[in-house]
């Protein structure tokens, strides 16, 4: 029987997907869903065994519980490809399972910035809800920032999840794009009103947010960094999310 499936949604995460699959090679199950990746992603993840499938993507939420209804396990692991299961977090997840004390387990995500562990700028512990009992939880239909959704008892794990979001600049500047088109289709459908100014506002409160607010200082040169990348996502969400209103307002 199996006991614990790993899901994983993919596209273009060559660089990752090794790392991340040996990571989880302690799961029963590792499910891989792509949407048409145009690098050696699907290869790789073949290679280490794991069941992949193709879905086309209509946003995280509906991408990850696509993944969620390949899984057999009683317990599910969802990770992104950026992501990594340290040995000891292996150990924590085997005996909370073996435990049974929850449905779900939340879990601190430890993230590094162009290098930098970054313990501060709001991205330290950052608990995600990444564990969790088949048939008891599910995914939010988020286009973006999807969640999960457990309908038991959620509890803590200790150990954090390692996660490595931005390599170079030029990851940082790809996150901006694509999160920012995400987050402006999800504004405009949920009916909010945006204005022109609504992009520098929420711009200048971002970088206050992250850099003073959050003590983003503390992280070095990279929380200045990390500060400007955030208020320029937010600055380009609401000024996309503006523009894409125009057109559908010329359009009728």
């Amino acid at each position: 029987m199996v006991r614990l499936s790993a899901i994983v949604i993919t596209r273009n995460e060559g660089r990752n997907i090794d790392a991340c699959l040996e990571s989880l090679a302690f799961c029963d199950e590792r499910i891989v869903v792509d949407c048409g990746s145009e690098d050696d992603t699907v290869e790789r993840a073949r290679k280490h065994g794991a069941q992949v499938e193709h879905h086309a993507f209509e946003g995280f939420g509906a991408q990850k519980s696509f993944a969620l209804s390949l899984a057999t396990g009683e317990w599910v692991l969802s990770v992104d490809a950026d992501e990594r299961v340290s040995p000891a977090l292996a150990a924590e997840i085997a005996a909370a399972i073996a435990a049974g004390h929850a449905d779900g387990y939340e879990m601190p995500r430890l993230s590094s910035f162009l290098g930098r562990v970054m313990r501060h700028s709001g991205w330290y512990p950052d608990y995600v809800l990444r564990l969790f009992r088949r048939g008891r939880a599910r995914f939010s239909d988020d286009i973006v920032h999807e969640r999960v959704l457990c309908d038991g008892r959620v509890l803590r794990l200790k150990e954090p999840l390692l996660h490595y979001p931005v390599d170079r600049i030029e990851d940082a500047l790809s996150r901006v794009d694509r999160y920012s088109s995400a987050g402006a289709e999800k504004l405009v459908a949920s009916g909010r009103r945006v204005t022109f100014a609504s992009g520098f506002l929420h711009g200048f409160w971002t970088f206050l947010r992250t850099y003073i607010l959050r003590a983003g200082f503390l992280d070095g040169r990279e929380g200045l960094l990390l500060a400007i990348a955030n208020a320029e996502g937010a600055y380009y969400r609401y000024m996309k999310a503006w523009l894409l209103a125009r057109r559908r307002n010329q359009a009728r």
